[in-house]
């Protein structure tokens, strides 16, 4: 079981409104929860602060990866408007070129 304050953090900023005894206990994989516990025991810390840990730190990786990938959308729209394409047929060559591959 994965308790703690630690874990009532992540709940409150993740949605203020949960409801605590529904989520005191989340159900982990056997194999994982020993990755976690490994994970702890190497950074010196408990199971809770390394599930914590992981959890922001992947949540934030996702944050930034959609962000990235929202981005790159607007981006490529925004110079399909402005006309900063290309015919596909030159594109595809000048990847070949590029990449060394047959045609």
């Amino acid at each position: 079981m994965v308790n703690g304050p630690h874990l009532d953090r992540f709940l409150d900023k993740l949605n203020p409104g949960i409801d605590r005894e529904r989520m005191t206990a989340l159900p982990i994989n056997p194999q994982r929860l020993a990755e976690l516990e490994d994970l702890a025991r190497r950074r010196g810390t408990t199971t809770e602060e390394a599930l914590d840990e992981a959890l922001a730190t992947y949540l934030d990786w996702e944050r930034q990866d959609y962000a990235d990938a929202v981005e790159g959308i607007r981006q490529g729209y925004d110079d399909v408007r402005a006309g900063r394409t290309k015919p596909a047929d030159q594109f595809l060559e000048d990847l070949r070129r590029k990449h060394d591959l047959p045609r």
